[in-house]
């Protein structure tokens, strides 16, 4: 349903749509035949304003498709509510960074120069009516009627452009979390309403342990929408009840997985099924900064075509060089800050604290504040925070926890400086993520699926400090001294005393393990931490993760 390729593509909201893109770069990375199919919004995600008092201003954006995409002249049809709505298509075409396939040897045929396609489809075309072209405006805008018509035309229409593209060959159809499900229908009538005929050849992939972040639609608005397209079994593979796209795909899939081991665990209780597991990872080519970038084109040869190289050299990195590129990634991040802050300069030698995501209840954005007395002891000009994050305009709670956020930095003004960078998107997250000392994230445990923030910024030698969910379970687990966690890994206390003890631990780290060590006399522990981190990235990346895709549910 999304995807985030770049910022001047705002087709998508969250992770979800950037770890998408980050899938497919390392698909054509590896040579891999594989294609994308999402849909092209004409309204990106808002454009942000943040006033001093924290109250904000969301206005629409419009990006310009022609300058970014091409549009392709094919054209299919799909019913909603009885009426033919025609479906149009743009192309964006991925090329390979690297030289080679990673396929070699594993007995199949890469294409070596055709690069990974990404077809983004559009209703906005003249043979359609206002209402009909007004489908593609707005990422998961509008009602239930609208984010089901929605997914006719990701489902039923991206099936049947494939088709009217020429990939008429497709092995095997890769369902990113529920949105997409009705390809599965489609392909039922494609094969005779066969179900083993498509769920052989079919792969679904949840990213949420939250029920409510899994669609589900009425029976009655349902048959009102896509009418004939729902099958006569519909309830037994969608549900009885409601008809749930995560049901759906699920039962006609040969494989499931979630987006990281405890995930894993987490989906197969919820669903009460079998689910694997897949950890993501991010494309290492796209996130490490031009600093580090430079910096392993000298020292670790090959890491571009493989990662694992990270995991094997990045510990014989010397010091001067590593500091000195971050601090060159660093000296970027505090200027655009200093820029907006105006009086009461950010200075590169003080630990630096990023936290940015995109602000739901469950990442606990606010943990940090908890007791500010506690915050005020341990920080007082030994740490300056950065924060970015955008809230839905009609989500009243995450618009009030970011003026919540601005009105505490106020309070602490004087001792801890503490920046709220409007706008985040890739860009932004490309200096956040190299240019910080320490990654925040503070999740309540088991709400967050993988998380991929935190990699982006291991690769670039950023130490997380994060409660023990997702991926940093596993990392961390992996190696300890690449950072640092949070609370413990389970609590059955109530929501409320967990926070408290999230919040005296996160203190308690800061003031006894994380500061000490930043300030440590040559920073000698520091950088070993940072090339620990820099060296998890062997594994959390996204060719491992496609590859692990490739072997587990694509053959």
């Amino acid at each position: 349903m999304e995807i985030g390729l770049k910022g001047s593509i705002p087709t998508f909201a969250g992770g979800l749509g950037v770890l998408a893109a980050d899938l497919m770069r390392s698909a054509a990375d590896l040579s891999l035949p594989a294609a994308c199919v999402t849909v092209c919004w004409k309204h990106g995600y808002l454009h942000q304003h943040i006033r001093p008092d924290g109250s904000q201003d969301y206005e629409d954006m419009e990006w310009n498709r022609e300058k970014e995409l091409e549009r392709l002249p094919e054209r299919v049809t799909v019913k909603i509510e009885g009426r033919d709505v025609v479906v149009g298509v743009w192309v964006l075409k991925l090329q390979s960074h690297v030289e080679g396939s990673a396929l070699s040897g594993r007995g199949q045929k890469a294409r070596s120069s055709a690069g990974v396609p990404v077809y983004f489809l559009d209703t906005d075309v003249p043979e359609n009516s206002p209402q009909d072209r007004a489908i593609c405006d707005r990422l998961y805008g509008g009602d239930q009627a609208m984010r089901i018509t929605q997914e006719v035309v990701l489902g039923f229409g991206g099936v049947k452009m494939l088709r009217a593209l020429g990939h008429k060959d497709i092995t095997y159809f890769h369902m990113n979390e529920g949105h997409c499900s009705f390809l599965t229908l489609e392909l039922l009538r494609e094969r005779g309403f066969k179900d083993d005929e498509v769920r052989k050849s079919c792969a679904f992939t949840t990213h949420t342990p939250i029920k409510a972040g899994h669609d589900e639609f009425g029976y009655d608005l349902a048959y009102r929408i896509v009418g004939d397209g729902l099958p006569w079994h519909i309830k037994k593979l969608a549900g009885e009840n409601a008809l749930s796209m995560t049901e759906l795909a699920m039962s006609l899939s040969h494989y499931t997985c979630g987006v990281s081991k405890v995930h894993g665990q987490v989906s197969s209780k919820m669903f009460n099924r079998p689910i694997d597991s897949i950890t993501n990872g991010v494309n290492h080519i796209e996130w490490a900064s031009p600093e580090m970038q430079e910096l392993f084109d000298e020292l670790i040869p090959n890491w571009r075509k493989d990662p694992l190289q990270l995991l094997k050299m990045s510990r014989d990195i010397p010091d001067d060089k590593l500091w000195k590129a971050h601090q060159k990634a660093k000296k970027k991040l505090l200027t655009l800050v200093n820029a907006s802050q105006g009086e009461h300069p950010f200075s590169e030698d003080v630990l630096t604290i990023a936290s940015a995501r995109r602000v739901v209840p469950y990442k606990r954005p606010e943990l940090l504040y908890t007791n500010l007395d506690r915050l005020r002891q341990v920080g007082d000009g030994k740490i300056q925070i950065i924060h970015a994050g955008n809230a839905h305009p009609h989500d009243q709670f995450s618009m009030d926890v970011i003026r919540h956020m601005i009105e505490q930095s106020w309070e602490l003004r004087g001792c801890i400086k503490i920046a709220y960078l409007p706008n985040y998107n890739p860009d932004l997250a490309k200096l956040l993520v190299s240019g910080a000392d320490v990654w925040l994230n503070t999740p309540t445990r088991l709400h967050e699926a993988s998380g991929t923030s935190g990699m982006k910024a291991c690769l670039n030698g950023v130490l997380n400090l994060s409660t023990l969910d997702g991926w940093w379970i596993e990392g961390y687990a992996m190696d300890p001294e690449a950072g640092w966690r949070i609370g413990p890994l389970a609590s059955s206390l109530s929501p409320d005393d967990t926070r408290q003890i999230d919040a005296e631990d996160l203190y308690t780290q800061l003031q006894y393990q994380v500061i000490p060590e930043y300030n440590y006399e040559g920073r000698a522990r520091w950088l070993r931490r940072m090339k620990r981190a820099i060296g998890l990235m062997g594994y959390f990346n996204a060719n491992r993760c496609v590859l692990e895709y490739w072997e587990k549910a694509w053959k």
